[in-house]
């Protein structure tokens, strides 16, 4: 083959190369669909709503890796709350706490909902079979206007935060949203303190990144491009973290070469050295009911801190990695016991919200 051939052969191999770029580009979807379609599911909750309304904002609840791992039955009298075992994530989660922890978020979003619009309940817990959190109409606490009016509002913002330290009322409120029979709440503004448990994260994240098995459950959660997160309704949408939307085809391979420990280390310390503070839950015993207790008082401090105009996000690290956990008691006075959360907050911008599956896709 001469030169030129070689050279014409070179263009239309550049040529298709491009066309294949600008279709992914076409097939990948616009933020604006993406937001359209995530508007839907935080649309304001009606003066009258059926019971599968109130599904939907309790679904707005935090949860890990966005796996939604939950189900609902509704009953004569009261809402069922099951964990959906087909979306456990066994790598960085395998005895299900985050699972279980992830029902009592959603089961709070649901008990404000209901409060919220003259159907006030009460929560608790069967451990019966896998296990099963219920919300029975009819007393319980009543209605927390501020708490509700941040469910739809609230996200986990992994982004940096502009380090202002909080004031004392503020941290009095969040302390008392999150006040739960069973757990304890610790609240570390000490710059030292905080330095420490960034230490604590920095070895958990470059443990879990040198684990194949982690990584490829993180992966199989990510979502890169706008339809392709809107097509699933649920899993880590990159644009939710600050980063770039890609198309689908795309995202995992620049992923492989720029999802780097050191690189993911440093960007969790210049986050955690951003914040006003840290919050770290620890339940007073380490099952499955007092694992959702533990999420009905995240789920408050996360609306609370929504409401006071902050943001937060969760470092689990230290509580993930096992052999972590003890130091992580020790630093927090809580030495015996095991931690079930950390967050961080502190005032920083908003990001996309994540995605959410239709409620009928959630129900038993």
């Amino acid at each position: 083959m001469n030169r030129r051939h070689l050279l014409v052969g070179g263009t239309a191999v550049a040529l298709a190369g491009a066309g294949l770029l600008t279709l992914g580009l076409r097939q990948m979807g616009s933020m604006e669909e993406y937001d359209s379609a995530v508007a839907a599911t935080r649309a304001a909750l009606a003066e009258r709503p059926e019971i599968r309304d109130l599904i939907r904002y309790a679904t707005l609840a935090a949860n890990g890796h966005n796996t939604q791992p939950w189900r609902f039955g509704i009953r004569q009298d009261r809402v069922e709350i099951l964990p959906d075992l087909a979306r456990r994530t066994p790598a960085v989660d395998p005895d299900d706490h985050h699972l279980f922890v992830s029902l009592g978020c959603a089961a709070e979003n649901l008990a404000l909902a209901a409060a919220a619009r003259g159907r006030a309940g009460e929560l608790s817990f069967d451990p019966a079979n896998e296990g099963t959190v219920a919300f029975t109409f009819g007393g319980g606490r009543p209605s927390a206007p501020a708490l509700f009016d941040a469910i739809s509002h609230r996200q986990s913002t992994r982004s940096e935060y502009d380090g202002r330290p909080l004031g004392a009322a503020e941290l009095r409120s969040l302390a008392a949203a999150a006040d739960t029979p069973g757990v304890d709440l610790v609240l570390i503004t000490d710059r030292s303190q905080i330095d420490r448990v960034r230490d604590l994260v920095v070895a958990g994240n470059s443990t879990q990144m040198a684990d194949p098995a982690f990584m490829r459950e993180l992966k199989a959660w990510l979502r890169f491009s706008p339809r392709q997160a809107i097509e699933t309704g649920d899993g880590l949408f990159s644009a939710t973290t600050g980063n770039p939307a890609l198309p689908s085809w795309l995202g995992p391979l620049l992923f492989d070469l720029v999802f780097k420990p050191d690189a993911e280390n440093d960007k969790y310390a210049r986050h955690i050295r951003s914040s006003a503070g840290l919050a770290v839950f620890v339940s007073e015993r380490d099952d499955k009911d007092h694992w959702v207790r533990a999420g009905y008082a995240c789920q408050r401090f996360a609306l609370q801190a929504t409401a006071l105009g902050l943001k937060t996000a969760h470092i689990n690290q230290p509580v993930e990695v096992a052999s972590l956990r003890p130091e992580l008691a020790a630093l927090i006075g809580v030495t015996g016991r095991r931690p079930d959360l950390v967050l961080r907050f502190g005032r920083g911008p908003a990001l996309p919200f994540s995605a959410r599956r239709p409620v009928e896709a959630v129900l038993t």
